[in-house]
């Protein structure tokens, strides 16, 4: 089969290599019809992670099943499912507590003692490979793959956001402990900052606030329904006080991660995180889904090298704030968003830019790492004719 497969820093290529294979009697075999490119998938392109030459890159992928182990129950050939970013047993303490994305049994704890979770085609989630191929093997089938209603195939760029950036988008919402009627400030304007956005909208927020610097990313959130807050429009704090009556956002949400900039693109990893305690008032709660990682040797800064970096905890201590981390567990959503999406209350597909054949997967990295104008979210499609 073909697959995007990463060969070092800013270099992929579109190869042929092994067909996956049934392994154990719980797996299923996906033909890939759609599948994403993420930022985080950026990060490895970038080279900033230690994910492996050869690695099958994709973590956000849907399809048509077309093989089923014995012991598959409830999964059959010709479904149409799309599947967590995250890999679950369904079994392990954590899956059955609802985090299916730091699940016992699929982790590799030998990337780093305590780790847990594992997922598609991903720097230091497991051997798994991804799905920006033609076809992906997926374990313990009945867990993991969502089946989707009689519309999949005409909704189908909108169900395969609930492989990760739907799902992470609302949590997000979920970790800042949103109700209906308060104030949300949203630090990042890509793909699962405007998740957040939507996800805030349908959860009943007075206000959103979206902030970035990209105009037209901006001009997104807005017609999702929020309000844009330019970087370059004065201070971020400031404009949001004087927005919510002098007080601050009554929660906000970190959907940049390390790798965040200023207005001039120097990367400043601690940005973000002390803008929103500034921002957020007192007692209000951030949650925080943007990607930090345990080490960073690539970057300038010698704190951040060591996954550390500068935070205002005297603010945050003193303003009472709380804070809320770590990646989505998808399965904890997943099928509500999609009956969302099945009922014209979600339509997660507004954010898409670009829907290319997966030869054109290089150069749409390409494009995305830069941030070229008109490039917010691809999606591929393998097996396209």
């Amino acid at each position: 089969m073909k697959a995007l497969v990463y060969h070092g820093p800013k270099k992929v290529s579109v190869d042929n290599v092994a067909d996956p294979k049934i392994e154990k009697h719980t797996d299923v075999l996906l033909k890939l019809t759609t599948t994403n490119i993420c930022g985080s998938d950026l990060h490895m392109y970038e080279g900033r992670t230690n994910v492996e030459k050869g690695k099958i890159l994709g973590h956000e992928n849907l399809g048509e099943v077309v093989e089923v182990g014995d012991a598959v129950d409830t999964v059959k050939v010709g479904d149409k499912v799309v599947l967590p970013f995250n890999i679950g047993c369904g079994f392990c303490a954590n899956c059955e507590r609802g985090l299916s994305g730091y699940c016992l049994t699929c982790a590799d704890s030998s990337v780093m003692p305590g780790m847990a979770g594992a997922a598609y085609g991903f720097a230091g989630m497991g051997p798994y490979s991804g799905g920006q191929a033609q076809f992906v093997r997926v374990p313990y089938a009945d867990y993991n793959c969502l089946q989707l209603p009689p519309d999949a195939d005409e909704k189908e760029t909108d169900y395969v956001m609930l492989s990760d950036i739907f799902p992470t988008g609302w949590h997000a919402t979920r970790l800042a402990n949103l109700e209906p009627g308060q104030s949300i400030v949203i630090y990042g304007s890509g793909p699962v900052g405007l998740m957040a956005a939507m996800s805030a909208r349908i959860q009943g927020a007075a206000q959103i606030f979206v902030v970035d610097d990209i105009e037209e990313r901006l001009a997104l959130a807005d017609k999702i329904g929020a309000t844009p807050i330019h970087t370059k429009k004065g201070n971020i704090g400031d404009q949001i006080r004087e927005a919510t009556g002098g007080w601050g956002a009554d929660c906000g949400a970190e959907c940049v991660g390390y790798q965040c900039t200023n207005g001039r693109g120097k990367e400043i990893p601690n940005l973000t995180m002390n803008a929103l305690v500034d921002a957020v008032k007192a007692t209000g709660q951030i949650g925080v889904i943007g990607v930090f990682i345990p080490q960073d040797p690539k970057s300038e800064d010698e704190l951040a090298k060591k996954g550390q970096i500068a935070f205002d905890f005297g603010k945050f201590w003193f303003k009472g704030q709380k804070m809320g981390t770590g990646q989505c567990n998808v399965k904890a959503y997943n099928r509500r968003l999609r009956d969302l999406i099945h009922q014209d209350k979600a339509n997660p597909s507004l954010i898409i830019s670009h829907e290319l054949s997966l030869e054109e997967a290089p150069d749409a990295y390409m494009h995305f790492d830069n941030r070229d104008k008109g490039w917010t979210k691809v999606v591929l499609h393998p097996n396209a004719a």
